[in-house]
């Protein structure tokens, strides 16, 4: 068997999923996306016989859970803050004994937080873009003289993002000293630290990660500058060939 490859599944059966609670919305800045994924997500497991409820955001999903009404949850939330990618309502699932779908609590809490990931990866010595962390209102970090005096730091070009966004939500790419306070601005309207990263510039790669098995690799290809929100939910020329790396 290659790495590709996986034992058949337990079961073909779409009653012995039982009740499937498609959890999508939330009040994360990401709701947009998740309702559509979570509406591609519910069609596809109701045209493979399963017996699968839409349901709108973490709150609904406890009210739900203390009545018994789903026996697992595929979570298509997207995002923090009710969004369901930090580890809250992995948390409550656990707690509930109800199985789900993606990472655990531990997983999605360290994933969702930039920072605290980069901080794991450089304790494991795993090269990753030189950073520098800004937190907003901070009397010392978050004046302007401490942003341009990171980014002297980093060297320009910089990534400056929000901590714990995803979808390329609240991203600029800065290239002159002259922007760096106007994408500050931008990130800061997001809750959490700021982040500001050295830019890679190179090919746009991502590989999925099933269990212990790595997917194969997809090339991102998009038609404008850079893989943004547009190029990632709105664009129809985006470009995403598998295999990226073994073709």
């Amino acid at each position: 068997m290659n790495a590709y490859q996986f034992a058949a599944p337990r079961t073909a059966d779409p009653k012995a999923f039982g009740r499937v609670a498609v959890l999508l919305g939330g009040t994360s800045s990401e709701r947009e996306v998740s309702l559509d994924s979570g509406r591609n997500v519910l069609e596809a497991l109701r045209a493979r016989g399963v017996d699968a409820t839409a349901v709108d955001g973490i709150p609904a999903l406890a009210e739900a859970l203390v009545q018994k009404k789903f026996d697992r949850v595929f979570n298509i939330l997207h995002g923090h803050k009710g969004g369901g990618e930090d580890g809250i309502v992995q948390g409550l699932l656990e707690s509930f004994g109800v199985p789900y779908t993606g990472s655990g609590v531990l997983g999605s809490a360290l994933g969702m937080d930039k920072v605290r990931t980069k901080q794991v990866w450089l304790s494991l010595g795993l090269p990753t873009p030189r950073y520098a962390r800004l937190l907003p209102g901070d009397p010392v970090s978050g004046t302007g003289q401490a942003v341009h005096a990171a980014a002297a730091t980093l060297g320009l070009p910089v990534i400056v993002k929000p901590a714990n966004e995803g979808s390329s939500v609240g991203v600029t790419r800065v290239f002159q000293d002259a922007d760096l306070q106007a994408a500050v601005e931008l990130a800061a309207r997001y809750d959490g630290e700021l982040l500001m990263e050295q830019m890679i510039v190179g090919d746009e790669l991502t590989v999925a990660i099933l269990g212990d098995v790595a997917l194969p690799s997809i090339r991102i290809v998009p038609k404008g500058e850079w893989y943004d929100y547009h190029a990632k939910y709105q664009a129809e020329d985006t470009q995403y060939l598998c295999p990226g790396l073994e073709g």
